[in-house]
């Protein structure tokens, strides 16, 4: 259980490759244990669904707009011609200026990653590339046992 005490082996090679394609029992309890050591190693950990991101790139580096679900009503006034667009600041953007001083930087843990296509994983392979105080860990679906790959090593089933 040396891997569950420390977990020094994931934040090695995380800080080796940048990131990591994490395989976990479907049970789940195992990624709140890794993400607690990042923490407690001076990481500051993002939780983030990769369910309905779109765009990545959008995302999470620069300024986008949301339509929120109209639900069946009618907008009223001047919003019907702008059609009710909201603009969200970048995510990655937005939690790496609130970085606390002493923080190592931020992992980003991405779950359902088995969605992602072939071109959103390579774009996030990327991605600490760009910013070197960013890590990803993007959870690519079950396992028996914990295991993680590179990231860039990962096969994505189209």
């Amino acid at each position: 259980m040396p891997l569950i005490t420390t977990g020094s082996k994931l934040i090695r090679d995380l800080e080796t490759y940048g990131a990591l394609g994490l395989y976990i029992p479907l049970e789940g309890g195992f990624e709140g244990r890794y993400r607690r050591r990042l923490r407690a190693n001076g990481y500051t950990t993002y939780n983030l669904s990769a369910r309905g991101l779109g765009d990545l790139a959008a995302y999470l580096t620069s300024v986008h707009g949301v339509r929120p679900p109209h639900l069946g009503k009618k907008s009223s006034g001047n919003d019907a011609a702008v059609g009710n667009v909201y603009y969200v600041p970048p995510i990655l953007n937005t939690q790496l200026d609130q970085l606390p001083a002493k923080s190592k930087g931020l992992v980003l843990w991405i779950i359902e990653g088995h969605i992602l296509s072939s071109q959103e994983v390579a774009y996030l392979t990327q991605l600490p590339q760009q910013e070197p105080r960013l890590k990803l860990v993007v959870e690519m679906g079950g396992a028996r046992v914990v295991q993680w790959t590179p990231l860039k090593d990962v096969n994505v089933a189209a």
